[in-house]
């Protein structure tokens, strides 16, 4: 498409442009006019679309805070306003500006014209096209990239205002409903977290930002707690601070009542070998091996019969033999009358292979143990899935 420009002068604020000139020139700088920031480009026949934002409005904060202050009003008025923007669009038969959509829906906030266009290009219903001038000025303009005759403008603003909300799904499919008739077991992943979420976004419903995250963690739902406010709204636009709080609690609530029935299924374990204490530790320290950032030292305390009293984590840091004071070790051991004790840390890289640290904090405590009367019986290190009892590691060096 050929898009033309002529030089141009002031007349009243606009520009005049004419049709019979074939050469490309640099946009015009008016006084006290600016060139718009996004799409800049001229439509001869269309002079309308030529104008310019006035300086002392692109230059301020008049856009959005005097008149333009509730850019996105209550539903209906934003409907009307969708509208509006899209029947001026869906007249276009060949290019057209953002500006000139501006000075055309003066009425209508720029960020909601913005928006609209973005989200268009972004379907694939428009598309923008960029042209040099001789003076390598590079312009900006739209055009439709499927028949705009055929654009669902009612259905799209359905879309845009309602999503699949959950209140327009039909009573027994909403989530809710389905878990107070069948239970949360009959319930999918998504519709868990769509319940967590409970409020979607333009364009989005809460129904659809759990399936888009009950996807994305298909295979590994135990990394959800890892992520971030950020990285899970980056997944879906759905999730705000508050869902994301409900979320991060819902899976936090989840897990200590899984400990606590864990724990009271373990109390008559018996810890009798490196292998059972490897294995008592991975699973009771699943979260810190798979989650931890940091390096943490817990202890196990036992009674006389090698069975677990209670759990304590003591210092959080790298480990080091100057940060884990037998002190604070034995308190709470003293404080359990235990006969003996595990060592327990993490390794946040995913290693478990013990360090020099490692081995010199182990020996720092068994020579303090024997003095205290409590035995340390082993330490065990968590990374990922994996439990590793410092105890037979040596013994399989030495063999």
């Amino acid at each position: 498409m050929n898009m033309i420009r002529e030089k141009s002068s002031a007349r009243g604020g606009k520009t005049s442009v004419s049709n019979k000139t074939t050469q490309f020139y640099p946009a015009p700088t008016l006084p006290g006019y600016v060139p718009c920031s996004d799409l800049f480009t001229l439509r001869p026949h269309h002079p309308e679309l030529c104008f310019h934002r006035p300086a002392s409005t692109a230059m301020s904060n008049e856009w959005t805070s005097a008149e333009n202050r509730d850019a996105f009003p209550p539903e209906p008025a934003m409907r009307s306003q969708y509208r509006r923007i899209l029947k001026s669009i869906q007249q276009q038969e060949i290019a057209f500006t953002l500006p000139g959509l501006l000075s055309v829906c003066e009425d209508v906030a720029p960020q909601t014209i913005e928006k609209v266009v973005e989200t268009l290009c972004r379907e694939g219903w428009l598309f923008r096209q960029y042209q040099t001038t001789a003076d390598k000025e590079e312009l900006v303009y739209l055009q439709w990239l499927k028949a705009r005759h055929l654009f669902p403008i009612d259905q799209w603003i359905d879309n845009q205002l309602e999503g699949n909300q959950i209140r327009k799904s039909p009573l027994e499919q909403r989530p809710r409903e389905r878990l107070v008739r069948h239970g949360a077991a009959e319930l999918r992943t998504g519709e868990l977290l769509a319940i967590l979420i409970r409020t979607g976004r333009t364009g989005e419903s809460a129904v659809q930002a759990g399936e888009r995250i009950a996807t994305r963690f298909a295979n590994d739902l135990h990394r959800l707690p890892q992520y971030g406010l950020r990285e899970l709204k980056d997944i879906s636009s759905a999730i705000s601070e508050p869902a994301y709080c409900q979320i991060m609690a819902g899976i936090e609530l989840g897990r200590r009542i899984a400990l606590e029935l864990q724990q009271r299924g373990q109390d008559k374990i018996r810890i009798v070998s490196a292998d059972a204490a490897a294995e008592y530790c991975r699973q009771l320290f699943a979260r810190l091996a798979i989650d931890g950032r940091q390096e943490e030292f817990h202890i196990v305390t036992l009674d006389t019969k090698n069975q677990p009293i209670s759990s304590h984590r003591i210092t959080v840091g790298t480990l080091d033999a100057s940060l884990v004071h037998p002190r604070e070790v034995f308190r709470p051991a003293i404080r359990d009358a235990a006969s003996s004790m595990i060592l327990v840390h993490n390794h946040p890289s995913g290693d478990p292979t013990p360090s020099r640290e490692d081995l010199q904090v182990t020996r720092q405590l068994e020579r303090a143990g024997d003095v205290m009367g409590i035995r340390i019986l082993d330490h065990i290190i968590v990374a990922d899935d994996v439990a590793l009892s410092i105890r037979q590691w040596e013994q399989n060096r030495e063999h």
